[in-house]
């Protein structure tokens, strides 16, 4: 099927990739009501790449080749190291992981078929066809023994997604529909936007290991598949944040809203480094992200405004809130007082 074709029986999709594009740039128009429709935010069309995902992805292509031809040169001069043979024999290490991280669910877990796990064998399907793909992903559930996770790859020609079973209820049943179909087609993104290829991380095999560079590239890379995920389900996106921050049990108990405002709230240089070497987006600024649609997700620095949703993905900015755990001076039993700020 060609990507650029409108996509049959998959609600949610436009006629066409430049249909959506005439509908963001066209003017607010007023109802009869007196209010007026916006057009979708930029984040809220059809997804996008993260901005920094090809600029970190060229630079990291460049240092793992250059490490490839220094490695080859110094063998070559006879400076043999078991490191540098090691590296030298990337290629087939990382088809033999690739392959054998396929095999397992394959013989521990539950494929998702039509009869297993029906609700995620439908999500799976629906975001490979309303993201162009050529054919179904595989997609297996394997025991999470209380661990909230979920992940995409691919060997070969095949590429699969696999669910640990705590996204799941007894019997197959999501504990928040919504946000399991946001998660699930955040790792179809993967998929869709190639993050999965063989050589896409053999490329990149040498540059992904050096520190706050290749943590940079995996962080834009889980931005663009947050935007698959929104696409796919935009009101799974508090779910999603819920179950990821505060378990599967807890997920209702978090407000959204103050979670994304400790972006902006919580600063300092640690707080910093923790994103900046995270493989991951720090959730606070992943909720920050996916609620603010109209600019792509922060990277190194934290979103500076604070916003609030007007439907389409548009925002508007507001007046800070006062932090989510600040008190009123003497509220608090004999005479406690909330700590300094950092």
């Amino acid at each position: 099927m060609d990507a650029q074709s409108p996509i049959p029986n998959v609600p949610g999709v436009s006629e066409s990739h430049a249909d959506a594009d005439r509908d963001r740039t066209r003017a607010p128009q007023e109802t009869d009501q007196g209010a007026y429709w916006l057009p979708p935010a930029q984040y809220a069309l059809r997804p996008r790449l993260h901005p920094w995902e090809i600029p970190m992805l060229v630079l990291i292509v460049a240092i793992t080749l250059i490490g490839y031809l220094v490695i080859v040169w110094l063998v070559v001069l006879g400076q043999f190291s078991e490191y540098f043979l090691a590296l030298l024999a990337a290629p087939l290490v990382l088809l033999l992981i690739r392959g054998l991280t396929y095999a397992r669910p394959r013989v521990n877990g539950v494929q998702m078929t039509p009869t297993q796990f029906p609700e995620g064998y439908r999500i799976v399907v629906e975001a490979a066809a309303r993201y162009g793909l050529e054919y179904v992903p595989d997609a297996y559930v394997v025991l999470g023994n209380g661990m909230i996770n979920a992940f995409a790859s691919g060997h070969g020609f095949r590429r699969y997604v696999v669910v640990y079973s705590d996204l799941f209820e007894v019997g197959g049943r999501a504990r928040d529909p919504e946000a399991l179909e946001f998660i699930i087609g955040h790792e179809v993104g993967h998929i869709a936007a190639g993050h999965t290829s063989y050589w896409r991380q053999l490329a990149t095999v040498v540059g992904m290991n050096i520190p706050l560079v290749g943590a940079a590239l995996s962080r834009a890379q889980e931005y663009t598949a947050d935007n698959y995920g929104y696409y796919t389900k935009p009101r799974g996106a508090p779910g999603a944040m819920g179950v990821l921050s505060a378990g599967k049990y807890m997920l209702s108990a978090v407000d959204f809203d103050q979670f994304a405002d400790r972006a902006t709230h919580e600063r300092g240089f640690f707080t910093w480094a923790v994103n900046a070497l995270a493989s991951h987006p720090v959730l606070t600024w992943r909720a920050a992200a996916l609620r603010d649609r109209t600019r792509a997700g922060a990277m190194l620095f934290r979103p500076k405004a604070i916003v609030r949703g007007v439907g389409s993905g548009n925002v508007v900015p507001v007046a800070p809130p006062a932090h989510p755990a600040a008190v009123a001076p003497g509220t608090l039993p004999n005479g406690l007082e909330m700590p300094p700020k950092l």
